[in-house]
């Protein structure tokens, strides 16, 4: 809202006598109005600013996530960062065992696609790769069985670059890995919160 003073006000400043000017500031009001009115009317908020999960939920058990890939661990990655995210970022309890928790959260790994992105044109090797990570999320309560949230196919994006060393490939494949996981594990907490 600071920002759409700021602007009201250095538009109202602005004098000229000249009918064109006048039309322009006119114009300018319209539109900073317009931007106002459709903040205000959609609702909007910040993602992972709200929390829509009901509130009789305290605790959640997080399971260790299903790997339907050929990547090795990727679940564990995934789970590792998830159950973090949770940790850092809400006021849920983590509890082990299903019987002591209000939610349960289970997930498995669809899918972790790697393609290159950018290529070398001396040595025709890829320096840039793209992956694309997907996965089914479900959070249950834990009495009912109702589910509070699911997404069947709930997608995460991410870029890296890569050495064109063949030596270097193991170690940068386990760090896209993290990054992979820490990005995907934070927008999950966020749309999982949201129920978005």
């Amino acid at each position: 809202m600071t920002e759409f003073r700021v602007l009201l006000s250095s538009i109202l400043k602005r004098r000229s006598s000249t009918r064109s000017s006048m039309r322009c500031v006119k114009y300018e009001l319209v539109v900073a109005g317009l931007c106002v009115f459709f903040v205000i009317s959609c609702g909007y908020h910040f993602a992972g600013s709200t929390n829509t999960i009901p509130d009789h939920i305290q605790s959640i058990s997080v399971k260790t996530f299903h790997n339907a890939t050929t990547e090795y661990k990727i679940e564990q990655y995934i789970t590792r960062w998830l159950v973090r995210e949770l940790i850092s970022r809400t006021r849920y309890q983590l509890v082990d065992d299903d019987k002591n928790a209000d939610a349960i959260l289970n997930g498995t790994v669809l899918n972790f696609l790697v393609f290159p992105a950018v290529f070398d044109p001396s040595s025709g090797r890829a320096t840039s790769v793209s992956t694309i990570t997907q996965i089914h999320i479900t959070l249950r309560d834990g009495r009912t069985g109702e589910v509070i949230y699911e997404n069947p196919l709930f997608e995460y994006r991410e870029r890296y670059e890569v050495s064109t060393s063949a030596e270097a490939y193991l170690e940068e494949r386990e760090a896209a890995l993290v990054r992979t996981s820490r990005g995907m594990a934070r927008d999950l907490v966020s749309a999982v919160l949201s129920r978005f």
